[in-house]
């Protein structure tokens, strides 16, 4: 016996059919789609940052060198061997140094140009892109320009610190004029990129905030320090973490001051941890390369936990 389905019925039950599967696609398009979009950052992410930091990690255990075949398993002993290498030791210093000298005037003199292009000024386009071009010009060229000059015999700068009856320094020569030398290319370079992420910060704050402070006789640092600084706390965190961050990396900088050299200078007075790690792996001393590489990963880590701090901090005074 066969049961006939009313033609009425059977339309009714196609569109009820319809219906699911278009409110099915239309869940999986809100809740899926998403995943869909930031999946390709980290299948990208994951080849080629995670698995190299952890084959990094696995080749930081062994006693690793293309001149032989053999990787011995030696556990931390590269790490202990490290520990107590004052060359690490002092290429730390170094790197700490360098980013404390060429951060600290950077941030405070990107902040400053930021409020000055944050008022109303002609040409605001011209001077907005004209702190941009430091930035985007070759680190090669910037290296080679500013070793000129502070060469020791025919440099600018010591040409104009005669002026003051100042002997010639040899930049290169002493750690803290090589420090200082080298700060100055990073702070020439990353003041203006900086200034800009502050100017973006200070365009969202209400400028409600700046008439009423005007109203009432407060002056441009006034207004700096009591508004503009607090209200781009999260901003200034950021700058910090990511400036901290590039400080630790240094490379090319100690690597072609003056003359190129992968121990920075015959005294390693100005080594940075990048270029000490770079020296170790032209020795295809891979492992403890590896090794020390992780320990940069972890002073990274360690700032990265400072600014976490401090952000959740600020987020607590501007709320």
């Amino acid at each position: 016996m066969t049961v006939r389905v009313p033609a009425g019925a059977a339309k009714r039950h196609g569109r009820v059919r319809q219906g699911l599967r278009r409110q099915l696609v239309h869940q999986l398009d809100v809740k899926g789609s998403p995943y869909a979009y930031v999946a390709p950052f980290f299948l990208l992410f994951c080849a080629f940052g995670l698995f190299p930091l952890a084959y990094t990690a696995w080749v930081s255990l062994h006693d690793w060198t293309l001149l032989s075949d053999v990787h011995k398993f030696v556990g931390l002993d590269n790490f202990s061997q490290l520990l107590g290498d004052d060359y690490f030791w002092n290429a730390t210093f170094n790197t700490l140094s360098i980013g404390i000298l060429s951060t600290v005037p950077q941030l405070l003199l990107a902040i400053w140009l930021a409020h000055l292009l944050n008022r109303p000024l002609r040409a605001q386009t011209l001077f907005r892109v004209t702190l941009l071009l430091p930035n985007v010009t070759s680190v090669v060229a910037v290296v080679v320009i500013f070793s000129q000059l502070f060469g020791r015999d025919f440099g600018l700068i010591n040409w104009v610190l005669s002026w003051f009856g100042l002997d010639p320094i040899d930049w290169q020569a002493g750690t803290a004029s090589s420090h200082i030398a080298i700060s100055v290319m990073i702070l020439w370079r990353w003041t203006g990129y900086n200034a800009l992420l502050f100017l973006a910060a200070m365009q969202a704050v209400p400028r409600e905030l700046y008439e009423a402070a005007t109203i009432d006789g407060a002056s441009g640092y006034t207004q700096l320090r009591k508004i503009t600084v607090p209200m781009i706390k999260p901003t200034i965190v950021f700058v910090v973490i990511t400036s901290t961050i590039g400080a630790m990396q240094i490379l090319a900088e100690p690597l072609l001051f003056g003359t190129y050299s992968l121990t920075g200078g015959p005294d390693r007075q100005y080594q940075t941890l990048s270029l000490f790690i770079y020296e170790n792996f032209t020795k295809l001393d891979f492992g403890y390369s590896s090794a020390i590489s992780w320990m940069m990963f972890l002073f990274i880590v360690v700032v990265v936990g400072v600014n976490y701090l401090l952000t959740r901090r600020s987020r607590g005074n501007l709320t």
